[in-house]
């Protein structure tokens, strides 16, 4: 038997969670699959639940000087309606799971179960996203990349909820998304990409690409974008960024796909984004 608990507010939960350790339970999309057992039999919980989902203080979304603050129960549904987030986001969103999915999915579980495939999790890289991390004495706010340690592993306290991500606003102009998987949205990523840009007058301001299930944590390379940085021409250095993510791109074998076929789509993603994205547009903005 499960001991389970219905909390009435934020504080309660809190409270809740640091008495007994409860586990935090919001949509359960993920936590139900990693507690599953043989096909008629219940999930196995070894400690008490706590239900998050329903309290509206963690369904929050607002813009806030400049910080986009996204609540950690918010479902992928509730992202999709809502008018505060950018279309940068829904282009992520959308191709998550299935529908009903999406209407249970928190954008907080995608991160603590801290998969590898974690759809939302090249974005949020990408766009330097931070955690909130509450307990009933106080909150800690840690980049995603410091909350996440490695597959399945954070660095969440058993009296903390994390509450909230936060986003700075970021100004990308040119933006592209690509999850590979057997079926379109339904199946969990062999490989994901992101890339962002923004292009002045053919230069080249800001670039970000991040990659998803091609390591333990999300792959980023600052070097290789700080390198790309005020550019008005890519092509002659190309082959060097490439360079640089075959040497942090380190997949594995699983049941979804094999390294060999991560590594190569992974590269040619990144290709095509800079080939087929960047570099047409910033011809085109230099010939005006």
């Amino acid at each position: 038997m499960v001991t389970a608990y219905h909390s009435r507010g934020l504080h309660e939960a809190l409270r809740i969670r640091e008495e007994t350790g409860a586990i935090p339970l919001a949509g359960g999309t993920d936590l139900m699959v990693a507690k599953r057992r043989r096909a008629g039999i219940p999930p196995r919980f070894n400690e008490p639940v706590v239900f998050i989902g329903g309290l509206t203080d963690l369904r929050v979304v607002r813009m806030d000087q400049g910080m986009l603050r996204i609540g950690s129960a918010a479902t992928f549904t509730d992202l999709l309606d809502d008018a505060v987030i950018p279309d940068i986001f829904k282009t992520v969103f959308l191709e998550i799971a299935s529908p009903a999915v999406r209407n249970r999915a928190t954008i907080g579980g995608n991160v603590c179960n801290a998969s590898p495939a974690g759809d939302t999790l090249p974005l949020l890289y990408a766009l330097d996203a931070s955690v909130v991390l509450e307990r009933v004495d106080g909150k800690r706010i840690l980049p995603i990349d410091e909350f996440i340690t490695g597959p399945g592993e954070t660095v969440l306290q058993k009296k903390e909820l994390l509450t909230e991500i936060r986003l700075p606003t970021v100004d990308l102009n040119i933006y592209f998304y690509r999850k590979i998987g057997t079926r379109r949205g339904y199946s969990c990523s062999k490989a994901s990409f992101f890339g962002g840009a923004r292009l002045t007058d053919g230069r080249l301001e800001d670039v970000r690409m991040t990659l998803g299930s091609v390591a333990p944590t999300v792959v980023r390379s600052k070097e290789a974008e700080k390198r790309m940085k005020n550019k008005n021409e890519l092509a002659a250095i190309v082959p060097e960024i490439i360079a640089i993510y075959e040497k942090i791109i380190t997949p594995i074998d699983d049941q979804r796909s094999t390294a060999c076929y991560r590594k190569n789509v992974s590269l040619r993603l990144i290709r095509h984004f800079l080939y087929e994205r960047i570099l047409p547009e910033m011809r085109s903005q230099i010939k005006q």
